[in-house]
C-alpha cells in the first residue's frame, strides 16, 4: 500500500492527488507538480496526518489559500497540505473570537462586523487564511494580526500540539517565528477593540473600495500581492516607506520579463499575462531589486515566498 492509500484509509473522504500541478493552489496560478497534494483536511485531522507523513519520511509543506506564494515551474519535492476552507469555523464571546486556522481572513473580518464582536476591519479583502495571516503577521492600514492575538494552538512538525502566546511567536513587521519553523496554526483567539457596527461596516466598504481601486482582482488577474516588504527605516528612509514609491521612481512600471509585468496602478505588484511562468516572475523581481539598489542604495526584501528551484 502506497502513502496516498494509507492516508486515504485513515481519512476516506479526504481528497488526495498524486503528481498534481500546484497552479490551482495559488492566486498566481503558477507551479509545477508535487508528489502528493492533500486538500483541505480539518484541524482535527492535521496532527495524525503530519504524524503519518513523518512515519513514512515524506517531507511536507502546509499552505493556505496560496495568496503570497510563487511556486517553481519545476514543482516541489514534498507533499503539500492545503489547509484552507471556505466554511468559516468561528466561536465568539463578547469581544473575543476563536477561529480555525483554515478560515479565510475576509470571512473572519465580516463575521466580527456582523456579530459586533470587535474591529478587525483592516483584514477586509486580504486574501489568505487566518493561519497564514498569523505566520506572516499580515496587516494593513497600520494594524497587524499580532496586535490582537491572545493565544494560538500550534501544530509542530512532529505532529504534537501546543499552546502559544504572542510572545512565543515573536511577531515583527510581516514576520513571525512560524515563518522560520514552518509550524501550523490550528486555531487562534483574538481580543478585539470594540467599535460600533455601522462604523465598522463603513470602514469595511471604504477598505474594499480602496483595494478595488489600487490592487488587481486576483480572481481575474494572476498575482500574489505586494512582492516586497515596505522599506524599513534607514539613513535613506527615516521611517518605513512604501516599497512601491521607490520602485516607481526606479522605473519598475516599465519592466516586463516574458509574461510577467508590473500592475499599472501599483509598482510593487507583479501580475501574470499570457505565457507567464514562475521563472518570469522571479526574474522580474530580481530586476526590481537591482533597479532600487542602483538608484537608492536600498535593499528590497521579498514579502512573497518563492518556493522550489529557480534559475
Amino acid at each position: 500500500m502506497n502513502l496516498a492509500s494509507e492516508i486515504q484509509t485513515l481519512f476516506p473522504k479526504l481528497p488526495i492527488r498524486e503528481n498534481k500541478p500546484l497552479a490551482d493552489c495559488t492566486t498566481f496560478q503558477l507551479g509545477g507538480p508535487c508528489p502528493l497534494l492533500i486538500d483541505n483536511p480539518s484541524a482535527d485531522q492535521l496532527p495524525a496526518l503530519v504524524q503519518k507523513l513523518n512515519e513514512q519520511e515524506m517531507p511536507f509543506l502546509v499552505i493556505g489559500q496560496g495568496s503570497n506564494l510563487v511556486i517553481s515551474d519545476r514543482g516541489l519535492d514534498c507533499a503539500v497540505i492545503r489547509f484552507c476552507s471556505d466554511k468559516p469555523k468561528i466561536e465568539a464571546h463578547e469581544n473575543r473570537v476563536t477561529v480555525s486556522g483554515d478560515t479565510l481572513l475576509d470571512d473572519l473580518a465580516l463575521f466580527t462586523i456582523e456579530n459586533e464582536i470587535g474591529d478587525l476591519t483592516y483584514c477586509s479583502g486580504i486574501p489568505g487564511t487566518v493561519g497564514g495571516g498569523i505566520a506572516g503577521n499580515a496587516g494593513a492600514f497600520g494594524r497587524q494580526m499580532g496586535d490582537h492575538l491572545t493565544s494560538a494552538e500550534i501544530l509542530g512538525l512532529d505532529g504534537t500540539v501546543r499552546s502559544a502566546t504572542p510572545a512565543d511567536l515573536e511577531f515583527a513587521y510581516r514576520h513571525s517565528k512560524l515563518k522560520e519553523t514552518g509550524e501550523i496554526v490550528l486555531s487562534a483567539t483574538f481580543e478585539l477593540p470594540m467599535v460600533g457596527k455601522k462604523e465598522m461596516q463603513a470602514e469595511r466598504e471604504r477598505i474594499l473600495e480602496f483595494r478595488k481601486e489600487h490592487h488587481p482582482d486576483w480572481h481575474a488577474t494572476p498575482c500574489a500581492g505586494s512582492v516586497f516588504r515596505n522599506i524599513e527605516a534607514t539613513s535613506a528612509a527615516e521611517r518605513r516607506q512604501a516599497a512601491g514609491h521607490f520602485l516607481e521612481d526606479a522605473g519598475a512600471k516599465a519592466m516586463t520579463v516574458g509574461g510577467a509585468k508590473i500592475f499599472e496602478k501599483h509598482a510593487n505588484i507583479i501580475i501574470g499575462g499570457v505565457g507567464c511562468t514562475a521563472q518570469n516572475v522571479w526574474d522580474l523581481s530580481e530586476q526590481m531589486i537591482r533597479a532600487v539598489q542602483k538608484k537608492f542604495d536600498l535593499e528590497l526584501v521579498r514579502e512573497v515566498r518563492f518556493l522550489g528551484k529557480f534559475s
